[in-house]
């Protein structure tokens, strides 16, 4: 392991182009998992309509089937932050992927209900690893200003894995049947792994980081500049800061939305506006175009205004509230036409997820790196239940709607609820973390 070299506050904030980036081939890897990750998800979402017709499901079996695993996922996510932080980023995401890749092959093997409630299971288990890898990554590897956009280019991944996947998954399904889209989204995985291990290290250990770009990623003065330290973290010593319940309550608030635009809009493009999966696939297409370019923009911002003397609290706050305000006009969604449908839908999508760029950033801002997976788990874990819940309600809602003949009345109180949670999202983490600054961490 070499020393690593500090630059002093001064030199630092003056630092525009540090030697070096390889940083950025670390997020290129961050950014490619993401999107296989969400690929795999989203295929089940875009063949529904197919299986639906060839075994039958309701929308109650497939809400079951979202349900199962977003509680899986949250197992997952609460399980590999814990990983993470102990056996480190390089081993936790190696053993993530190889899972969920597992699991998303499993799904080709389905027939029942039953088996693909098995498979969607493990596939929660897997990527439940995802997040708390990259996060952790992104914070030992970026210093703050660059960490918010970094962060949006990983979870970007997110927005092209549900664009490519309208793209491939119907030429796939039509070619070669329902099965090959899942195999697929496997093997890509599996491809990824093979560069993960060579290329992944801490900035420590990676020689291909030269001592310049060292000094800069740990250039921020009021963080210590220890290596990735391996040891389990305690729970109770990061929930007994109502500053990390900021980020508990925001996700379990927020991540029940993106979920339901990943699980829903297939549906509703076809049941709502009667576009079936081929005709739907340039309005989604779209959609995430509109979220991939937008929420980088999102990311990008903050560090901008850090750069330019704002606070990174400040910074960080004045673009979360903007964010949120972009969310409500999806209210509009079911009133409009088609493509007025489609920009409304695709202006809170990226919302969202310029949103999620920040407020991931924010565990770095208040809780020390050491903390940094088990935190995004624990998160992770209450988005997902949040989550769980609301397909169950979708669902119910839905078909209540459908056999009354006007599902879209359904999707107007869906619409409504997506739009006002995530300014009673800020409201209640303003409350709770008044400032996005480091935290006292109390010993227990």
């Amino acid at each position: 392991m070499r020393d690593l070299p500090v630059l002093p506050p001064g030199e630092a904030a003056r630092s525009r182009a540090p030697a070096g980036g390889y940083r950025w081939v670390i997020c290129g890897l961050l950014f490619f998992a993401t999107t296989i990750n969400y690929l795999d998800r989203q295929i089940l979402a875009l063949i529904k309509p197919v299986l639906d017709r060839k075994l039958g499901w309701s929308e109650n079996d497939y809400a079951t089937m979202v349900a199962a695993f977003q509680g899986s996922y949250a197992l997952g996510l609460f399980g590999f932050g814990w990983f993470v932080d102990r056996f480190g980023t390089r081993l936790g995401y190696a053993v993530s992927i190889v899972a969920w890749s597992v699991a998303a092959m499993g799904h080709g093997l389905g027939n029942s209900v039953r088996g693909f409630l098995l498979a969607r299971v493990s596939l929660g288990l897997g990527e439940g690893g995802n997040f708390p890898s990259a996060i952790k990554a992104i914070a030992l590897w970026f210093p703050k200003k660059e960490r918010a956009f970094a962060t949006s280019i990983q979870n970007s991944g997110a927005n092209v894995g549900a664009l490519l996947a309208p793209l491939a998954v119907p030429y796939l399904t039509e070619r070669f049947g329902w099965q090959s889209s899942f195999f697929a989204a496997g093997v890509l995985g599996f491809l990824w792994l093979f560069l993960w291990l060579p290329l992944y290290e801490t900035p420590e250990r990676q020689r291909r980081a030269g001592a310049g770009e060292l000094a800069y990623i740990r250039s921020d003065p009021d963080e210590g500049h220890a290596p990735e330290q391996h040891r389990p973290v305690r729970w109770g010593e990061i929930l007994v800061h109502r500053e990390a319940w900021s980020f508990i309550v925001s996700k379990f608030l927020t991540d029940p939305v993106w979920w339901f635009y990943l699980s829903w809009l297939p549906t509703y493009f076809d049941k709502s506006r009667g576009l079936d999966l081929k005709h739907a696939g340039l309005p989604l297409v779209t959609i995430y175009g509109m979220v991939t370019v937008l929420a980088i923009l999102g990311g990008w911002l903050p560090g901008k205004l850090i750069g330019r003397g704002w606070t990174a609290n400040r910074a960080r706050k004045t673009c979360m509230l903007g964010y949120a305000a972009a969310v409500v006009p999806v209210y509009f969604a079911t009133s409009v036409g088609d493509w007025d449908a489609v920009f409304l839908i695709g202006l809170a999508a990226a919302a969202h997820q310029a949103w999620s760029a920040n407020l991931y950033t924010t565990i770095s801002d208040l809780f020390p790196k050491r903390m940094a997976a088990t935190l995004t788990g624990i998160g992770g874990m209450a988005g997902a239940l949040g989550a769980m819940g609301f397909p169950l309600l979708t669902g119910r809602l839905l078909s209540h709607y459908e056999a009354a003949g006007n599902i879209t009345a359904g999707y107007e109180i869906l619409f409504t609820v997506c739009a006002f949670a995530y300014l009673v999202a800020f409201g209640v983490s303003h409350l709770l973390a008044p400032r996005f600054e480091p935290v006292k961490i109390r010993e227990i």
